[in-house]
């Protein structure tokens, strides 16, 4: 931040631009930059005098007004992961001030005291000029990013006007080079990715708006909208999309409309998909690497390099990490501060690196490494494989690192592939199964997060009568062991049935088959357990929709407790009568 005694350094809302020119497309109309300043001087007048504003609009045109006019009016713009009212109930618990922004006649929203429509798509007569309230301080606190967190609470990732116009400025060059133009004017942007993402925001409504582009106001997902949406739009045109997105696409069979570039990011894109994204388009295919934290900081064309080379004057290098191992932090004139990313990195000098995989989802087998992205990659490269993703249950067994590959292939059966990952990853590395699926948890972006595979893996397991391992923790300071007992304290075995019950309900289908209120039908108690003991719950389905599930809970190599949960009132299936 400035001195409070410092001059300000004023940024505009729209980068150098003809202001005549469309900065928006809706419904195959042009809107020109002068006739979006007009909305975003209209709605910024309805705003209240409190903020922040949570921007909920899924149209990008009105969602880059609510961003501009809540600027304006001197708020920043909240912009959370989903629109789900527990989601924003809990942005409200952090700012009671708060108000949403939503398109008319949208019904999300209702847990913030106020919401205002944001009545906007240029129809208003344009300005006859850039206003002097257009120009906004750079330090100025722009947007708070929501990413939802380990909790599952939103972790605020804020921006100032000024970062988010550096953030643009690194970026809209190296485009530029790809394009073989001197600037983005006259470029249409058409993104598939939601614009409250750090992605979607940048590559789409910013870029136009500070990048000298143009976008679309939709947001197409299915194949036919996103084929619809660049014919409504004139060349050059851009797809900002991801590689599932992408990939739906080009398995859809569909004409693809000629698209001058295509940028992916939120995953790793093969070289293969990327070669056909550029057949079947005539573009030119870039990938972004960044993060909410950092935004935006290095790009590759994959189809020609592997490597990847950073944006204008941003910097990576490698320091000591606080466990003793190495870090790769990112630093520039728009990065607030240096920012480690969360991945292992091959430096190569002069800004460029390879991209080795995930710091966090490294997998040892045999005394070989590799990351589940790394696998993802290459599951997802096989032919006949619409979607896939390798899955690393909680605990191991013997020690032994066993991989589930999740896949949507209707063509392929499991030995297919299986051995398509054989052509393609150490033999170590081939998972033990592979589960056919009707499609993957992924969310607007395209992206898989380890929460909500871990939950559908789980799910998909217990569903088919497979087994399920879980883990838990029980507290060195459980309130329990006060009593029981003095000296030499352990967990009453009533009390670790309940925690029992309550990890099985954590996984959908073992809580449809047993209902809210299992039967006991059987327990034994072997062994002793004591505080902060690391327990394996390992259960077993039976079969049949009505059969009940069986469980050991392991304390090391230890068997605690046995025994079996009989379906209860409300389980779905459960058939009428007692335990045999």
């Amino acid at each position: 931040m400035r001195p409070d005694d410092a001059p300000a350094r004023l940024a505009p809302l729209l980068g150098p631009r003809d202001l005549h020119a469309p900065l928006a497309w809706r419904q195959g109309r042009p809107i020109s930059g002068l006739a979006w300043l007009a909305d975003v001087e209209a709605v910024a007048r309805q705003l209240p005098a409190e903020g922040p504003a949570v921007n909920l609009c899924g149209d990008r045109y009105r969602f880059s007004v609510g961003l501009a006019a809540a600027l304006v009016r001197g708020h920043a713009s909240l912009l959370p992961p989903d629109a789900r009212e527990d989601t924003l109930a809990r942005v409200c618990a952090e700012h009671p001030a708060a108000f949403a922004l939503v398109d008319p006649g949208e019904t999300h929203g209702a847990s913030l005291a106020l919401r205002v429509a944001v009545d906007a798509d240029g129809s208003r007569p344009p300005l006859n000029a850039m206003p002097d309230w257009a120009a906004i301080d750079s330090a100025r606190h722009a947007a708070s990013l929501l990413t939802s967190g380990s909790t599952g609470t939103p972790q605020p990732h804020a921006k100032t006007w000024g970062t988010l116009v550096g953030d643009v400025a690194a970026a809209a060059p190296r485009l530029c080079q790809l394009l073989g133009l001197p600037s983005l004017a006259g470029l249409t942007l058409v993104a598939t990715v939601p614009v409250q993402h750090s992605y979607g925001l940048e590559s789409s409504a910013l870029l136009a708006m500070l990048g000298g582009a143009a976008f679309e106001a939709g947001r197409p997902f299915y194949p036919a909208d996103i084929v619809q949406a660049l014919e409504a739009v004139p060349r050059p045109r851009a797809l900002v999309t991801t590689p599932f997105h992408l990939k739906t696409l080009l398995q859809s069979g569909l004409p693809i409309p000629p698209v001058d570039l295509l940028l992916s990011a939120t995953a790793p894109l093969s070289p293969q998909l990327a070669a056909q994204a550029e057949r079947a388009t005539g573009g030119v295919m870039a990938e972004i690497y960044g993060s909410t934290e950092t935004g935006q900081v290095a790009l590759r064309c994959p189809v020609r390099s592997e490597v990847w080379a950073v944006l204008g004057d941003i910097r990576v290098q490698a320091e000591p990490a606080p466990d003793g191992g190495e870090r790769f932090v990112f630093s520039g004139d728009f990065i607030p501060a240096p920012t480690p990313m969360a991945d292992l990195l091959e430096l190569l000098g002069d800004g460029r690196f390879r991209l080795l995989g995930r710091a966090n989802d490294l997998v040892h087998v045999a005394g070989r490494r590799t990351s589940l992205g790394h696998l993802d990659f290459h599951l997802n490269s096989i032919p006949g494989v619409e979607d896939g993703a390798f899955w690393l249950p909680d605990d191991v067994a013997d020690g032994v690192v066993r991989t589930v590959a999740f896949v949507v292939a209707p063509q392929l059966d499991a030995a297919a592939v299986i051995a398509g990952l054989r052509e393609r990853i150490e033999p170590v590395f081939v998972p033990r199964r592979v589960v056919h699926v009707q499609a993957l948890p992924r969310v607007g972006t395209g992206k898989l997060t380890r929460r909500e595979l871990r939950e559908f893996a789980l799910a998909q397991l217990a569903a088919d009568g497979s087994p399920v391992r879980l883990s838990h923790r029980v507290p060195a300071d459980h309130p329990a062991f006060a009593g029981h007992f003095p000296g030499r304290p352990l967990l009453p075995g009533a009390l670790l049935l309940a925690e029992l019950l309550e990890a099985m309900r954590g996984v959908p289908a073992l809580r449809a088959r047993l209902g809210e209120a299992p039967t006991l039908a059987a327990a034994k108690f072997l062994a002793p357990v004591r505080p902060g003991a690391d327990l394996v719950f390992d259960l077993q389905p039976e079969s049949g929709a009505a059969g009940g599930v069986r469980f050991e809970v392991r304390s090391g190599d230890t068997v605690a407790a046995s025994g079996r949960w009989l379906p209860g009132e409300g389980a779905r299936g459960a058939a009428a009568g007692g335990a045999p």
